[in-house]
């Protein structure tokens, strides 16, 4: 067993001294987090009153993540005020260690609250309007596309979903948006509830509410990361349509409704195929198929609509 699978199994008193030897000679608090379903998670709170999260990546999770990226990206957006700071990058152990944002995780109901969504939004919009440029470039249509290549080569072999047939008509899609590259803009390309952290301390943490895991984050367009968090969070559209008048400012609301729309299936089929790879490699206990099966159905309902409401010829 390798170092980074036996810290996935239990992060021990002595991964944590190796780790940081810093913390040597020092109590430690290390509480397993849930919720991680591409990588363990740890807090560890030594005596000295610092509060951290260690991340261990899952196994063979280079196939899909570059942690050097990952590790800028904390950078950046930390800088920009929306992020926890990196405390420490260790990608030879396969770590990265992060300062935990005490607070509380939002929940799928709390995007119903109409008296959230001012606050809910404005990290997103901050993200997106932060004056820094993040490594990757990640076009939606090609993501999909490089996730497709990366499950052929694990296991192609999932003749129940018509996956060549739908990135077909998402590469169709892609053409008919026509959003270019030159309006990409920071995103954080991973918007589910579990990533929005209420801070509890505000002399600590001023803003309200902060953004965390960005292994997936890069330039991109605003439509896509909004859309991801649509197909996360699953609104009602009246919602849906109150979160982007409220992002957008209540202008030119037609085009941006519609181009949401358009990028809806995106997400979910980068997300379908990212849980079939899992299921291949990851060493998590989880139900990676059917979470896939899940984002898949859906891609296909929203398929549908974009056919028969906006009469899309895809």
């Amino acid at each position: 067993m390798t170092e980074s699978n036996d810290m996935i199994q239990g992060l021990t008193y002595e991964h944590c001294i190796e780790l940081m030897p810093q913390w040597e000679d020092q109590e430690l608090k290390i509480d397993p987090l849930t919720g991680g379903i591409t990588n363990k998670l740890y807090r560890v709170r030594p005596s000295d009153g610092g509060d951290y999260v260690v991340r261990v990546y899952g196994q063979k999770t280079d196939l899909f993540i570059d942690r050097d990226v990952e590790a800028e990206n904390i950078r950046r957006m930390a800088s920009a005020g929306i992020a926890a700071k990196l405390v420490k990058y260790l990608p030879e152990k396969n770590v990265t260690i992060v300062e935990y944002i005490a607070g509380s995780v939002f929940k799928n109901a709390d995007f119903l609250k109409i008296e959230l969504l001012e606050m809910l939004i404005r990290p997103i919009k901050l993200t997106h309007k932060a004056q820094t440029r993040l490594p990757k470039l990640f076009d939606p249509f090609e993501g999909v596309a490089q996730l497709y290549q990366v499950l052929t080569d694990v296991s192609p072999d999932y003749p129940e979903f018509d996956v060549r047939g739908t990135i077909d008509v998402l590469e169709r899609i892609w053409g008919m948006a026509k959003i270019p590259h030159s309006d990409y803009v920071p995103c954080h390309n991973d918007l589910l509830a579990d990533n929005f952290i209420k801070a509890e301390d505000p002399e600590r943490y001023p803003e309200q509410v902060y953004l965390i895991d960005w292994e997936y984050a890069g330039m991109s367009t605003p439509y896509y990361d909004i859309s991801d968090m649509f197909q996360e969070i699953l609104v009602p559209v009246e919602i849906e349509e109150k979160i982007l008048r409220i992002y957008w400012e209540d202008s030119n609301m037609g085009e941006h409704i519609r181009k949401t729309d358009m990028l809806k299936p995106f997400p979910d089929i980068y997300w379908f195929l990212w849980s079939l790879i899992q299921l291949n490699i990851s060493g998590i206990q989880f139900d990676y198929y059917n979470y896939g099966r899940v984002k898949y159905e859906n891609a296909q309902k929203n398929i549908a609509r974009l056919r028969f409401y906006y009469g899309l010829q895809i």
